[in-house]
C-alpha cells in the first residue's frame, strides 16, 4: 500500500470535536424559552439517560389538537472559531396509529431551525416565531418509533440520535429553535460541538491544531527537529470541514545531514556511530564506507583510519585508500641517444583506480656529480602517465642517468610521499654528438637548402655516420605539421613549402650505434612571393578549381544513383559503405541501425571505443531498463577531463539485450547538435559494457521543474521549449522519429540548457516493460498520455506524432512538471482525445503558448 495511503489511515486524521453546548452536562434548568405561553407546551423535565445518569429534557405530546405550531428556542449560544457546527440530537417520538387520540394532524417529525446574532439579543417575540428568518436546517424523521403501553404512557422506546450540520456561521453566536406540529416527543438531549483537526505530525513536519474556516483551509507546519525543507516554502496541509486532513503534506521535510526518518516519518534521529549521512535527503545511515569510522552520533562524514586518506575530489560515500606501492621491474632499452622506459604496476594501488605515474631525471657526468636532466625530450610527458611507458630522447653520449618512476594515486598528496622504482642507463660514447653550425645555402618561394658541418668527437666513434634526419615544421602555428626528411650526406633539399614563411629545423645523425641527439632550433625562411609571376598562379587556380568540379560532379553523380536506388524498393540500398548522405541541402541522413546484417558492424560505424582505462565511475545515480546510470569521469589522452554519464548492461544479458542496449548508442552517434544528447563513446571490450554521454547536471526536465515549481519566468521556459524544438527539427530533418518525445526523456544542464535523450523506443516498443506509462496496444507498449491519436491507434509513427508529443512536453514545462491528464486512466486519455477534448492552459500560461500547444494537438496531422 502507498505510503501516503497509510498516513491517511493512521489516527492523524481523526478529528477533534470541540462542545459549544451540551444538555447532559447542565445539572439545573435549562430555561429554555417556549411559544406559545399557553398549556400543553414544551414542558421541561428531569430523567435518567441510558447510563442512569440525570438529565434535563423536554417532552411535548399535542398529537390530538389540530394546527399545532409549538417552539422551543434555546438560550445563545457563542460559536468560538467555528465556521460550521454540527447539532447531535437524541430523542423519541411515539407512533401516531398507536395513539388513542390521535388526530389526523399527528406528526412523527419536527423542524429544526437556527438564526444568528453577534449578542443576545432574543426575548418572548424576537427573534419572531416563524420560519424567516430563522433559517431552517431540516425536518427531523425518527427512525425508530415508539409505542404507549398500556397505561397509556410510553413503553420501552428505542432512542434516535441525529446529527445534522448548520452553518456557514458568521455572527459571534447562533440560536437554536425546535418546531413542533403535532409530534408526541420528548428531547433527551442535545449537544452542538465544532471539529478541528487535531495537532499531528506528518512528513516529518509539525501541524498544529486547525480550524477550517471553509470546505477546506491550508495549514501551515514547520518541519521536526534535525529536519528541513525547501528553502523559502514551508511544509502545509489541508484541513476539511469535518476535522479531517485532506492529503499529506506538501513541501515535503527531509532530514539533515547526519539525521535520519524513524517511527513512519515522525522524527529524525542521529545517526549511530559507526554510520553517516553526508547530505540532506530520504536516504537514511549508511554504514562507515571502508577504512574509516565515526566514533560518535550524528556523523555526516566518517574519518579515515590513520595510515588511510580520501583525496579532495572524493565525496563523503568514497572509501578511504592508501597511496600506492612502488611500480615493479622497470626495463630499460637504449637505442644510441634515445631510451624506452618499460614497467609493470604496483602489487598494490590502494584501493583506488586512479593510479598514474610520474618520471624524474637525473644525469651524473664522469666527474661523479648529478644534477637534474635538460634538454631532454619525453614521449609522453613525464607527469601524470597513465601508461606504463615511456620514450626519452636526446640523451647524450658518455653520460649515466638515472630514472626514477614514481606511482601515485588521489591521495598520494596526503601522505608524507611517494615511493618509487629506479633504474641507471648509460650511453654509448659512440653515439654521434649533436649537428651544429647549419647554414642556408639557399632559397626560393617555396624551397630551402641547408648544410652543416659533420659533428666532431673526442673519441673515435663506431663506424662512419651513415645517414641524417632532417626535422621541420612552420614556427609560430598552434598545431603544427611536423615533417621529416632523410639524407646521406650533411645536406638537405626541403621542398614545397610555403612563400614567405618561417620554418624551424633540427638535424640529428646517425651511426651504427643510433641516433644521436637533434640539434638545437635554427630558423630560416623562404623568400616573399614575385608579383611578376602572375600567369603560373593563374595556371594553379585554374588547375584547381578544374579538380574542384570534377569532385562536386561525382559527389552528385554518385549520390543521385544511391537515391534512385532507394527510391526504387521497400528496403533500404547502400552506396559503399551504409549510406550516410542523401542530397536534399546536403543533410546528413539518419540510419537505422537494425538495417546491418551485423549490429557490431552499426557500432563501430557510429560510436567511438573508448579505452576502459580512461573511465572512473563515482557514483550510481539511477537505474534503466539494461542495467545501472552512473555519473562518472572521462579522461581521454590529451584532452580536459570531463563528467559523463555511464549506462551499464547488467550481467547476465543475452545477445538480444546487447544488440538493442547497443542500438541506442548507434543511434545517438549519428547525431551532432547542441539540444541533441551527445555520445561520448561506448566501452564494448570489456564487462560491463558501456554507453558513454555528456553529463546532464540537473538531469530529468519533469523532475528538474517539479523541483523549481514557480522558479522560472515564462521567457526562461519558453528558452527551455526552444532548445527542445531546435533539437526535434534537427532530428525531423535527419528523416528520425522520436516515438517518445516527453519532459521525462529531455535531460537538462547547469546552464538549463534542454536536450533530447533516450532514444530507446525509437525504433522498439518493448513488451515486456512495466512502466504504468507505457501501455499495451496492438503489440507494443505506448506512452499514451503522450502519443498521437493515430500513433495509437494505427502505430503510426511520424515527425508530426512527435510534433503532438512536443505540444504535450509545452503543457509539462509551462506547468512545472505537472502528470498530464492528471489522475485519469490511459483509456480514459484515449476516450477524451476521441471526443476532442484537450489539455487546458496551464497556471499563468501565455496565450499565444496554449494556442500553439492546440495546434500540435489538431487531430488532421498534416495540420500539425
Amino acid at each position: 500500500m502507498d505510503l501516503w495511503l497509510l498516513l491517511l489511515c493512521l489516527p492523524l486524521s481523526l478529528a477533534l470535536e470541540v462542545t459549544l453546548m451540551n444538555t447532559k452536562l447542565e445539572t439545573t434548568d435549562l430555561k429554555w424559552t417556549t411559544y406559545p405561553k399557553v398549556d400543553g407546551q414544551w414542558d421541561e423535565m428531569s430523567g435518567l439517560d441510558d447510563e442512569g445518569t440525570p438529565v434535563r429534557t423536554y417532552e411535548i405530546c399535542n398529537a390530538h389538537l389540530s394546527n399545532q405550531n409549538n417552539w422551543l428556542r434555546t438560550i445563545y449560544i457563542r460559536r468560538g472559531l467555528a465556521s460550521n457546527a454540527y447539532v447531535e440530537i437524541t430523542f423519541t417520538m411515539l407512533e401516531c396509529s398507536f395513539l388513542s387520540r390521535a388526530g389526523r394532524s399527528c406528526k412523527e417529525t419536527f423542524n429544526l431551525y437556527y438564526y444568528q446574532a453577534n449578542h443576545d439579543l432574543a426575548n418572548d417575540h424576537f427573534p419572531p416565531w416563524m420560519e424567516n428568518p430563522w433559517v431552517r436546517v431540516d425536518t427531523v424523521a425518527a427512525d425508530f418509533l415508539g409505542r404507549p403501553n398500556r397505561r397509556g404512557t410510553s413503553g420501552s422506546t428505542r432512542l434516535n440520535m441525529k446529527t445534522l450540520r448548520i452553518g456557514p456561521l458568521t455572527g459571534d453566536g447562533f440560536y437554536l429553535a425546535f418546531q413542533d406540529q403535532g409530534a408526541c416527543m420528548a428531547l433527551l438531549a442535545v449537544r452542538v460541538f465544532y471539529r478541528v483537526c487535531p495537532a499531528v505530525v506528518a512528513s516529518l513536519a509539525s501541524f498544529p491544531k486547525t480550524v477550517s474556516e471553509g470546505l477546506v483551509v491550508s495549514a501551515e507546519g514547520s518541519c521536526v527537529e534535525g529536519a528541513e525543507g525547501p528553502q523559502g516554502r514551508r511544509p502545509t496541509m489541508y484541513c476539511r470541514e469535518d476535522g479531517e486532513w485532506a492529503k499529506p503534506a506538501v513541501g515535503e521535510c527531509a532530514c539533515v545531514a547526519g539525521r535520519e526518518e524513524k517511527d513512519g516519518r515522525t522524527k529524525c534521529t542521529a545517526c549511530a556511530p559507526g554510520y553517516f549521512k553526508s547530505s540532506v535527503g530520504e536516504k537514511p545511515c549508511q554504514p562507515c564506507p571502508a577504512n574509516s569510522l565515526s566514533t560518535g552520533p550524528g556523523a555526516t562524514v566518517c574519518a579515515c583510519k590513520p595510515g588511510y586518506y580520501r583525496a579532495s575530489t572524493d565525496p563523503p560515500t568514497a572509501a578511504c585508500s592508501t597511496p600506492p606501492s612502488a611500480p615493479r621491474s622497470i626495463v630499460a632499452r637504449v637505442n644510441g641517444s634515445m631510451v624506452d622506459l618499460e614497467w609493470s604496476e604496483p602489487l598494490d594501488a590502494g584501493g583506488r583506480g586512479d593510479l598514474y605515474y610520474e618520471v624524474q631525471c637525473i644525469e651524473c657526468a664522469g666527474g661523479g656529480t648529478c644534477i637534474p636532466c635538460s634538454r631532454l625530450n619525453y614521449s609522453p610527458r613525464p607527469q601524470r602517465l597513465e601508461d606504463r611507458r615511456l620514450r626519452v630522447s636526446g640523451l647524450r653520449p658518455r653520460i649515466t642517468y638515472n630514472f626514477r618512476v614514481l606511482a601515485l594515486n588521489g591521495v598520494s598528496e596526503r601522505s608524507s610521499g611517494a615511493v618509487g622504482e629506479e633504474v641507471n642507463v648509460t650511453t654509448d660514447r659512440d653515439v654521434p654528438l649533436p649537428v651544429s653550425g647549419i647554414q642556408q645555402m639557399g632559397a626560393t618561394e617555396t624551397t630551402l637548402t641547408l648544410r652543416w658541418a659533420t659533428p666532431l668527437h673526442s673519441a673515435p666513434i663506431k663506424g662512419n655516420i651513415l645517414d641524417y634526419e632532417v626535422k621541420y615544421y612552420e614556427k609560430d602555428q598552434e598545431k603544427p605539421l611536423i615533417m621529416f626528411l632523410k639524407t646521406p650526406s650533411n645536406e638537405a633539399h626541403l621542398l614545397e613549402l610555403h612563400a614567405g614563411t618561417v620554418y624551424v629545423v633540427q638535424v640529428r645523425a646517425r651511426t651504427e650505434a643510433g641516433y644521436g641527439a637533434f640539434s638545437g632550433d635554427t630558423l630560416f625562411q623562404t623568400l616573399t612571393q614575385n608579383p611578376e609571376k602572375p600567369q603560373a598562379q593563374v595556371g594553379l587556380i585554374a588547375g584547381t578549381a578544374g579538380v574542384g568540379t570534377l569532385l562536386v560532379l561525382a559527389v552528385v553523380i554518385t549520390a543521385v544513383v544511391c537515391i534512385r536506388k532507394h527510391g526504387s524498393t521497400n528496403e533500404p540500398e547502400y552506396c559503399d559503405k551504409p549510406g550516410q548522405y542523401l542530397i536534399g541541402h546536403n543533410s546528413k541522413v539518419y540510419i537505422d541501425p537494425f538495417t546491418y546484417e551485423d549490429p557490431n558492424e552499426a557500432v563501430r560505424e557510429f560510436a567511438k571505443e573508448i579505452d576502459v582505462s580512461c573511465v572512473k565511475i563515482e557514483e550510481v545515480i539511477g537505474a534503466g531498463e539494461f542495467g545501472e546510470v552512473c555519473r562518472g569521469r572521462l579522461k581521454v589522452p590529451g584532452k580536459k577531463e570531463n563528467y559523463v554519464a555511464i549506462k551499464t548492461l547488467k550481467s547476465g544479458y543475452t545477445e538480444r539485450q546487447r544488440r538493442e542496449f547497443l542500438s541506442e548508442a548507434s543511434i545517438m552517434g549519428q547525431f551532432n547538435h547542441p539540444n541533441i544528447i551527445h555520445l561520448e563513446g561506448v566501452i564494448t571490450n570489456n564487462c560491463p559494457v558501456m554507453i558513454i554521454t555528456e553529463y546532464m547536471e540537473n538531469g530529468a526536465l519533469d523532475s528538474f521543474l517539479r523541483q523549481n515549481d514557480g522558479q522560472f519566468t515564462p521567457i526562461q521556459l519558453v528558452g527551455m521549449l526552444r532548445g527542445i524544438a531546435s533539437g526535434m527539427r534537427y532530428l525531423a530533418e535527419m528523416s528520425f522519429v522520436h516515438r517518445d518525445l516527453a519532459a521525462r526523456n529531455i535531460l537538462v544542464n547547469s546552464n538549463l540548457v534542454c536536450k533530447v535523450s533516450d532514444f530507446g523506443l525509437s525504433r522498439f516498443l518493448q513488451e515486456g516493460s512495466t512502466d504504468p506509462t507505457y501501455t499495451s496496444c496492438l503489440g507494443g507498449k505506448i506512452p499514451i498520455r503522450w502519443t498521437a491519436p493515430e500513433a495509437i491507434a494505427f502505430r503510426k509513427f511520424t515527425s508530426a506524432s512527435d510534433v503532438w508529443g512536443y505540444g504535450i512536453v509545452m503543457w509539462e514545462v509551462m506547468s512545472f512538471g505537472e502528470r498530464p491528464y492528471w489522475d485519469m486512466s490511459n483509456q480514459d486519455v484515449i476516450n477524451a482525445i476521441e471526443q476532442d477534448y484537450r489539455l487546458p492552459a496551464p497556471p499563468d500560461c501565455p496565450t499565444a503558448l496554449h494556442q500553439l500547444m492546440l495546434d500540435c494537438w489538431q487531430r488532421d496531422r498534416a495540420l500539425r
